[in-house]
């Protein structure tokens, strides 16, 4: 790992890492063309109705699904997670599939991850590993320094429902695509083998799919450092990790059998 991305890393709350994952590309794929052939119980079209130029994604699959198992167990993410959150170890939180084809001019609306999730960590970074050549104006954007800003924003799902939470107390995302001149807004041109890592914090956003010929296969591993624990968000979270409302109060460590430590 170089110097240079750790400290971007830390200063930005996101950075690229460049052909860290050359080589698990083709068994990226295949694991995406098996989770898209049997979808998990949280697979979500993002463009219901639409024949071509779909947005749909899945998560919490990697246990099932031998390439994306392999890709946890022995590829150097969790090395690569470890060095850029500054922790002892790493452990998985969940991958996510996010395809858009062809076409597909659904936006990602703004937003950060952590109020989505019933986890809270000082250490966390997920891994934006894109299976497919991406154009700048096609790639995931972030706000530079933004996960520095102390604030949580209450999310919203991605066809644009804010999420069911009895109480939430978080603020509004501001309206950051009428006013891109005000943010530092970063993005890149990509390469299959490429990955973007960035904070739980940090604010980011995706146009559509601006290709008309190439999709956008995207797998993102979430990783957690050392203390992360259970959050009661005070209704439903993605992903929802229903069962785990039964088994934790709010604050208690996560069960290492379900989000192992790796490495």
């Amino acid at each position: 790992m170089f110097e240079e991305e750790k400290e971007a890393f830390a200063r930005d709350g996101v950075t690229v890492l460049r052909g860290v994952f050359t080589e698990w590309i083709p068994a990226l794929r295949e694991g995406v063309a098996m989770n898209v052939a049997e979808p998990g119980p949280d697979f979500r079209d993002y463009t219901a109705g639409k024949a071509t130029g779909r947005f749909f994604g899945d998560y919490c699959n990697w246990e099932r699904i031998p390439p994306f198992r392999r890709f946890v167990e022995e590829s150097p993410a969790a090395r690569i997670a470890r060095e850029l959150m500054q922790s002892d170890r790493a452990r998985i939180f969940h991958e996510h599939v996010l395809v858009k084809e062809p076409g597909a001019d659904k936006p990602t609306p703004w937003h950060h991850d952590e109020p989505y999730y019933c986890v809270s960590a000082r250490q966390s970074v997920s891994m934006w590993v894109p299976l497919d050549t991406v154009p700048r104006d096609t790639c995931v954007e972030f706000v530079a320094g933004s996960h520095r800003w102390g604030k949580l924003f209450r999310p919203r799902k991605f066809t644009g429902v804010s999420y069911d939470r009895s109480v939430d107390g978080l603020e509004d995302m501001p309206d950051i695509e009428a006013h891109r001149e005000e943010y530092d807004i970063l993005g890149w041109d990509l390469q299959p083998g490429d990955a973007i890592a960035f904070n739980y914090l940090t604010v980011h956003g995706a146009p559509g799919n601006r290709q008309a010929g190439n999709s956008r296969r995207v797998v993102s591993f979430r990783w957690l450092g050392d203390e992360a624990v259970y959050v009661d968000r005070g209704g439903e979270t993605s992903p929802p990790y229903r069962h785990l409302a039964g088994q934790l109060r709010h604050g208690d460590p996560l069960p290492e059998k379900e989000f192992p430590f790796i490495g």
